[in-house]
């Protein structure tokens, strides 16, 4: 059968271990072919192909629940669910999600993209299942790296306790996107060496039930010996002490020791953790011998060689974050890197090479690396928190309760700010202006381009008055020339680009090319626009803004952020505050609704936020100047 016709996954309960192993191969060729022209997440889905193949064998989905934790190793789930046939359009525009996604099929039954949520779901769906009296199998496939996360943890406790019927499988390869640390990955490194731990227990315990117990001090001693033999055969026993029964370490990659461990799950009473060893990338050799993460998630690359195709291109934002914190650091020995669980994505790896005391990868914890940043700032450290937006998101009560309060002197670096197309709606960067911007303290500023944003790193690191956030978006810069001589800018001083008297556009961040087309096009038309590089969206440039009202000037305010809350969102509130009633103020972003997948050009199509809709939004509010031009 080609992998194109597979529309439901029931059709393997026949399927010989053969046949398997050669469906096996089929998917991987399949994957590596499709994903070099898409690009995606290929490391962690060849890595799961015999995993997915053995659950879907022995459950019936999706009257059995399986719950994808992360979500970008379930390639070899949509295959087996009849999607096969999209894989030509996967993480593009108007295509296949490369996460779980409800309304794609019923086999989706948990949408996900953050870390970490899989058990609480599981929990929550084994609940349900026992309050409505049916039967399903409840099923969490968490990896080692999502395991570190502290709401995973707080799951395991709480299902520990409760003891419902539900199976996680731990799939290990030793990486999450970097490779993993903290000490719950060393447990996890002594578990694998640490041989069959289940069988020898169980034939423990039939070898005492063979001993004539004489009264109950036997009984007791026998108790105590397997007791014993779980600290004795693995170091730590951490699973069983949080409540589960422990089944493993299984060869993810072996059907039989697969099938033989999950049929008895199936079979066991109470939360079991089958703990299966996997090689992240296993098929295809650049990816197996991947130790940085590179082959996690990528773009398109050549199959032959595995050179990932790269169009020559400026430095990244990213990459100008790094080297110029790099740079500040080398005189600044207060400086402390924060990265959780993204050297790579965050390009601090480049720093940890120069500076590897004073980088610190707390893993998948962001809200430990929020208060640990400002436990730092305590002690008259710098930490500089490198975070994608859409993470920073998991630490927001530290941010307030911790950081913000205490007003503590922590920098947030705040990557892949504003759309970040292909991972789509749990990866958009669009909320952190909306959710940062009350907060007492807090400063927020973005660059207009990877220039500035040299210099905003810079008199972060400089600023002593409390907590910073820098947003800066995913991708290259513009290539423009780069200024030797880092310089601290004036914090809520708005630079005017051009001047002009019929209206005015206050740009936040990386938006400003987008208005500078729309105001050359409406200067042909012969309407002079007033632009803004308005690089801070607290504070705001009250001096500039008081000018506008006593012009009574129409103000567009332009952000790749949420409208609810943003940017636009302050100005509006100024004018207010300040009984400023009769300025005209219409504000574009991104509205009310979560955007999915596609390029970040489609993105800002779909949304309309090109040059042709600042001049459409602009030719509304000078109806008479536009007829007479």
């Amino acid at each position: 059968m080609k992998l194109e016709e597979f529309k439901n996954p029931s059709v393997l309960k026949n399927y010989s271990k053969d046949e398997m192993a050669e469906l096996a191969e089929d998917i991987r060729s399949f994957l590596i072919e499709k994903l070099s022209v898409t690009g995606g997440h290929l490391g962690p889905n060849l890595g799961v192909v015999e995993l997915t193949l053995a659950l879907h064998q022995l459950f019936d989905s999706p009257k059995d629940k399986f719950i994808w934790d992360v979500g970008h190793q379930a390639y070899v789930h949509k295959i087996l669910t009849g999607r096969a046939g999209q894989f030509d359009q996967l993480r593009q525009y108007k295509g296949l999600c490369g996460f779980p996604k409800r309304n794609e099929s019923e086999h989706d039954v948990w949408e996900t993209g953050h870390s970490s949520t899989s058990l609480s779901a599981a929990m929550g769906m084994a609940v349900a299942r026992d309050l409505k009296g049916t039967d399903e199998n409840v099923v969490a496939i968490i990896g080692d790296g999502a395991l570190t996360g502290g709401m995973a943890l707080e799951a395991l406790n709480h299902i520990g306790h409760e003891q419902k019927d539900l199976i996680v499988v731990l799939n290990d390869n030793e990486m999450s996107i970097a490779p993993n640390v903290g000490a719950l990955h060393s447990v996890l490194g002594r578990l694998r060496t640490a041989g069959k731990y289940q069988k020898a227990k169980e034939e423990l315990e039939q070898l005492i039930k063979k001993i004539p117990a004489f009264g109950g001090k036997l009984a007791t001693t026998a108790e105590r010996v397997k007791d014993s033999l779980k600290y004795l055969l693995v170091s730590g026993i951490f699973f069983e002490e949080m409540g589960f029964t422990y089944l493993g370490p299984v060869d993810g990659h072996d059907f039989d020791d697969l099938k033989e461990n999950l049929s008895y799950a199936k079979k066991t009473k109470g939360p079991v953790l089958i703990h299966v060893l996997t090689k992240k990338g296993k098929g295809y050799e650049p990816a197996e011998k991947d130790e940085k993460g590179t082959w996690h998630g990528l773009g398109p690359y050549k199959i032959e060689s595995g050179e990932v195709v790269k169009k020559p291109g400026p430095p990244s934002y990213s990459g100008v974050f790094a080297e110029t914190l790099k740079k500040v650091a080398k005189e600044d020995k207060r400086i402390v890197a924060i990265t959780a669980a993204m050297p790579g994505g965050t390009k601090l790896d480049v720093f940890a090479k120069e500076f590897p005391d004073r980088m610190i990868d707390v893993g998948i914890a962001e809200q430990h690396a929020t208060t640990m940043a400002g436990g730092l700032a305590t002690q008259g450290m710098k930490p500089v928190f490198a975070v994608y937006s859409t993470f920073l998101q998991r630490g927001y009560d530290q941010i307030v309760h911790d950081v913000c309060r205490q007003n503590l002197n922590v920098v947030f670096a705040i990557d892949r700010a504003g759309l970040v197309g292909a991972d789509g709606e749990t990866h958009q960067g669009v909320f952190d202006i909306a959710y940062l911007r009350h907060l007492p303290n807090m400063k927020i500023l973005m660059p207009k381009d990877e220039n500035e944003l040299q210099h905003m790193i810079y008199t972060a690191t400089q600023y002593n008055d409390g907590p910073i956030a820098v947003r800066y978006p995913r991708g290259n810069g513009y290539g423009i020339k780069m200024d030797e001589t880092l310089k601290v800018l004036p914090i809520g001083k708005w630079e005017t680009v051009r001047d002009g008297n019929d209206a005015c556009i206050l740009s936040f961040g990386t938006m400003l090319p987008v208005a500078e087309e729309a105001v050359e096009q409406l200067a042909k038309e012969g309407i002079s626009v007033k632009l803004v590089n308005a690089n801070s969206a607290k504070p705001l440039d009250e001096e500039l803004l008081h000018d506008l009202a006593k012009a009574n000037m129409p103000v567009l305010t332009l952000e790749e952020a949420c409208v609810q809350g943003g940017f636009g969102s302050a100005v509006l509130e100024f004018f207010h505050d300040h009984h400023y009633h009769n300025v005209e103020v219409n504000r574009m972003g991104i509205p009310d609704e979560f955007i999915e997948h596609g390029s970040v050009g489609q993105l800002l199509e779909e949304v309309g936020l090109t040059s042709a809709g600042v001049v459409e939004q602009l030719s509304t509010m000078l109806p008479r100047k536009q007829q007479r031009a």
